[in-house]
C-alpha cells in the first residue's frame, strides 16, 4: 500500500514538473523568436488552461488560477477580448490599496468590495487591490492603432468574482485571486513581459 502512495506521488510530481518544463519552454520559444534574445523573467498566461505562471531564471516560480475573457480572445476595441501575444508591465498601481479595495480609474476611494466566492456574480467588472498595465509588444497584434492592449486598458488585476475564477469571466483583463495579485504585485518589476497564449 504504501509502495503505491509513493508510486502514485511520483507520478503526480513528475507530471507537475513535466507540464512546468513544457510551459518553460514555450515562453522561451516565443520570445526567442519574437524578440531574439532571451529571458530572466516572464508570465506566462495559457488561456486554455487558465492559469499563470511567474517563471524565472528557467524555474516555474508560482502558479495561479486565473480568468481571461468570457468573449474570447482577441484584441480589437471595445470587444471585450483577451488580447494574445508578448506584452510587458508598463506600469503598476494600488501600493496603499488595502485587499479587495475597488479602484476606479486606477484610483481607490474607500469602498471594500464584497468577495463572491461561489457562482454569484458582481453586477460591476470590479478592479480590485492591485493592477499590473500590461503594453503590446507585437504591432499588429496587440499594438498599433484599433487593437492597442495599453490603449484598451488590459490589465491583471484583483477581482470580486473569486469564484469564477479557472473559467473565462473577464471583460477582457487578467483576473487573479486579491491575495494572490498583491503577493505578485511586491515581485514583478516595470517591464516584465508578460505572454498570453
Amino acid at each position: 500500500m504504501i509502495k503505491r502512495i509513493l508510486l502514485i506521488t511520483f507520478l503526480f510530481f513528475a507530471l507537475a514538473c513535466f507540464g512546468q518544463e513544457q510551459m518553460i519552454e514555450i515562453a522561451k520559444n516565443y520570445i526567442e523568436n519574437k524578440c531574439d534574445k532571451s529571458f530572466d523573467e516572464v508570465l506566462l498566461v495559457s488561456v486554455k488552461d487558465q492559469k499563470m505562471y511567474h517563471i524565472k531564471q528557467g524555474e516555474v516560480l508560482s502558479e495561479y488560477v486565473i480568468s481571461s475573457s468570457v468573449y474570447g480572445e482577441g484584441s480589437k476595441d471595445g470587444s471585450n477580448k483577451t488580447p494574445l501575444g508578448l506584452h510587458k508591465v508598463k506600469s503598476k498601481f494600488g501600493d496603499k490599496t488595502p485587499i479587495n479595495g475597488k479602484m476606479i480609474g486606477r484610483v481607490f476611494y474607500g469602498k471594500i468590495t464584497t468577495i463572491y466566492t461561489g457562482n454569484s456574480k458582481s453586477k460591476t467588472d470590479d478592479v480590485l487591490s492591485r493592477i499590473l498595465w500590461l503594453d503590446g509588444m507585437e504591432e499588429g497584434l496587440n499594438k498599433g492603432d484599433g487593437i492597442d492592449s495599453y490603449s484598451r486598458y488590459i490589465y491583471i488585476h484583483g477581482t470580486s468574482e473569486e469564484g469564477q475564477l479557472g473559467k473565462p469571466a473577464s471583460h477582457g483583463c487578467i483576473r487573479m485571486k486579491n491575495k494572490e495579485v498583491i503577493e505578485l504585485y511586491e515581485k514583478i518589476k516595470i517591464g516584465t513581459l508578460v505572454l498570453i497564449l
